[in-house]
């Protein structure tokens, strides 16, 4: 006897997502990252961890999909999942959504200390010259909307 199904089973939508955990473990980011948030959520009603969810936001701009829409579908994807290191669903648009309003001026400028020492540790030794291309120009994109 011979069975076809064509409802495509278990799909996932980029598996080179499970290759960008490997960088972002190597390098520690997402978990550097969540140090300088305070989470302020009542523990008791946490389902995702702020780290899980940071590395789940990261890896799906990562991917191209940048709308926190996106997770509605992409919290059952199983590539993202074990990515994150879950195997339940992730978190909802929403939650995520929720994440990024709560941070403040100081969570931005904390990242941005993450980021740096990124950047440092990126190098066995200092740079001879470091370029910092800062322009406040307006530039209209997408055709002035």
């Amino acid at each position: 006897m011979i069975k076809a199904a064509f409802d495509g089973g278990d799909l996932a939508s980029d598996a080179g997502v499970v290759l960008l955990r490997q960088v972002d473990e190597h390098l520690g980011l997402t978990r550097a990252a969540a140090r300088v948030f305070d989470d302020r959520r009542r523990q008791a009603s946490v389902t995702h961890g702020e780290r899980d969810m940071l590395a789940q936001r990261v890896y799906g701009l990562c991917c191209g999909w940048e709308d926190m829409s996106d997770h509605n579908v992409l919290r059952h994807d199983l590539a993202l999942q074990t990515a994150v290191g879950r195997v339940d669903e992730l978190a909802s648009g929403p939650t995520l959504s929720r994440l990024e309003t709560a941070a403040t001026p100081a969570h931005a400028a904390a990242l941005n200390g993450v980021l740096l020492e990124q950047f440092i540790a990126g190098h066995a030794r200092a740079p001879k010259e470091l370029v910092l291309d800062i322009d406040a120009t307006h530039v209209p994109l997408h055709g002035e909307q």
